[in-house]
C-alpha cells in the first residue's frame, strides 16, 4: 500500500519546466554587489572603537562622582553592595516568582564592596604613614564606631568637592574616612585601583569583574551610554559606543525593555532574557509545530517569489 501524502513533510515530484541558469555570473554579480554595500554603509554609518573605559579614565573624567561611588562602596549603600547573588547575600538577586537561578547557584563570586574595593586594594599600597594609620583605625574600630564615621561622612559629602590631587569636604567627626577615600581616588587617578582589582589568584590577570562592578555604581558610565543612546530607554545596544542607534538586529532584544511588565520590573535582565530563550526555541522548532509549520504553505507567498516558475502551471 503507497504512503499517504503529507504536504507538510513529504516534498511532491518537480514536473515544470527547467531553464538555464548561470550561478558564477549570478554570484559574481551579488558578491560585488553586496561589497559595496558592506564597504558603503561602514564608511558612513561605521562605529568608532572607542578604548575602553577604566577606574582611572572614570576618576580623572569626574573625581568627585568616584569618590561618591567609593563612600557607598565602603558604606554599603552601593547597588553592588545589595545586589545579592552571585556576589553576596544581601538582595533577592533577579528573578520570577519562585524562578530564582541565582539564588540558586548562591554566592559563588563572593564581593564584600567595603572591604574588596576599598580596604584591601589601600592595604596594598606602599607604606603611607597618614593611610597607614587610617587604615589601622578603621580595622581596629567597632562596628557601631564606623557606622557614626560613615554617618558623619555622609551628612557633609553633598558638598563634596576635589582639589589638589585631594577629595575635600568639609569637617566632621568621620575618623578615618576621608583619608580612606581621597587616598583611594589617588590610587584610582594613578591607574593602581585598576591593577589592584584586576589581580586573581591565578597567572593571568584578566579577570574584570571587580572593576566593572565598581564602574557601574556610578553614575559616569551611565552618563557615557546616555550620550551613545545605549540605554535601555533609548533602545540602545551595540559592541561599540556611539553611532546611534546600535546593533539594528538586536531590536527585538531591546523592545521589551520599552514595555510592561519589563520597563518597571527590578529583574527586568532575567525576564528578557527567559522571554528571548522561549522565542528563540520556538524558532528553532517551528519545523517540528503542527499547524505553525503550514503557514507558508497555507499562505502561498512562495507562490510570488517564484511567479515566473508557476505562471508557465
Amino acid at each position: 500500500m503507497s504512503k499517504r501524502y503529507n504536504p507538510d513533510v513529504d516534498v511532491p515530484e518537480y514536473t515544470g519546466r527547467y531553464a538555464p541558469y548561470d550561478i558564477i555570473k549570478e554570484g559574481t554579480i551579488a558578491l560585488v554587489v553586496v561589497l559595496i554595500l558592506v564597504l558603503g554603509l561602514s564608511i558612513t554609518f561605521g562605529s568608532p572603537d572607542d578604548k575602553a573605559i577604566t577606574l582611572q579614565t572614570w576618576s580623572k573624567a569626574d573625581p568627585v562622582d568616584f569618590a561618591t561611588t567609593a563612600f557607598s562602596e565602603l558604606d554599603g549603600s552601593s547597588a553592588v553592595a545589595g545586589y545579592g547573588a552571585p556576589y553576596n547575600t544581601n538582595g533577592t538577586s533577579q528573578h520570577w516568582g519562585f524562578i530564582a537561578p541565582a539564588k540558586w547557584l548562591g554566592v559563588h563570586i563572593p564581593i564584600n564592596t567595603a572591604t574588596d574595593f576599598v580596604v584591601s586594594p589601600l592595604e596594598s599600597q606602599p607604606a603611607n604613614p597618614a593611610l597607614s594609620s587610617a587604615l589601622a583605625q578603621w580595622k581596629g574600630a567597632t562596628s557601631a564606631t564606623q557606622s557614626a564615621w560613615l554617618t558623619a561622612y555622609s551628612n557633609v559629602s553633598g558638598k563634596m568637592s576635589f582639589s589638589g590631587d585631594r577629595v575635600v569636604v568639609p569637617s566632621a567627626k568621620d575618623g578615618p574616612v576621608p583619608v580612606m577615600i581621597t587616598s583611594l581616588t589617588q590610587m584610582a587617578r594613578s591607574g593602581a585601583l585598576d591593577q589592584a582589582l584586576e589581580t586573581s589568584k591565578g597567572f593571568y590577570t584578566t579577570d574584570f569583574t571587580k572593576p566593572l562592578l565598581f564602574l557601574s555604581d556610578g553614575t559616569y558610565f551611565a552618563s557615557l551610554a546616555q550620550k551613545g543612546h545605549l540605554l535601555g530607554t533609548q533602545w540602545g545596544m551595540m559592541n561599540e559606543t556611539d553611532s546611534y542607534p546600535g546593533q539594528a538586529w538586536l531590536w527585538l532584544y531591546t523592545f521589551w525593555y520599552q514595555v510592561s511588565p519589563f520597563n518597571t520590573s527590578a529583574s527586568a535582565d532575567f525576564l528578557v532574557w527567559g522571554l528571548m530563550m522561549i522565542l528563540t526555541a520556538v524558532l528553532v522548532l517551528v519545523p517540528f509545530i503542527p499547524g505553525l509549520r503550514s503557514i507558508p504553505r497555507r499562505i502561498k507567498l512562495y507562490r510570488l517569489i517564484w511567479r515566473e516558475h508557476y505562471q508557465d502551471l
